[in-house]
């Protein structure tokens, strides 16, 4: 397990070993929270929406099926005008 020491600001370095598996890269923000007597660090998601992307993914389009049922309502509406 790593040590690292604060600087004079009270900055540290997260040891190369550990930004790897987390998937910190230069830029990379980082949640710090206080949890107990330590400090946990989480990497914040680039862009949330696009990481959720296809998680709920159907089998089938919703839009296809939307469409199916219209054309379904079209034929109901035209034989109810005959």
């Amino acid at each position: 397990m790593p040590v690292v020491k604060t600087s004079s600001k009270g900055q540290i370095v997260i040891p190369k070993e550990i930004r790897d598996k987390l998937g910190i890269n230069p830029g990379r923000r980082v949640l710090l929270r206080v949890v107990g007597e330590h400090a946990e660090i989480i990497p914040i998601l680039e862009e949330p929406v696009k990481a959720l992307r296809g998680m709920l993914r159907a089998d089938t389009s919703l839009a296809a099926e939307l469409l199916e049922e219209r054309k379904k309502d079209d034929v109901i509406d035209e034989k109810r005008r005959i």
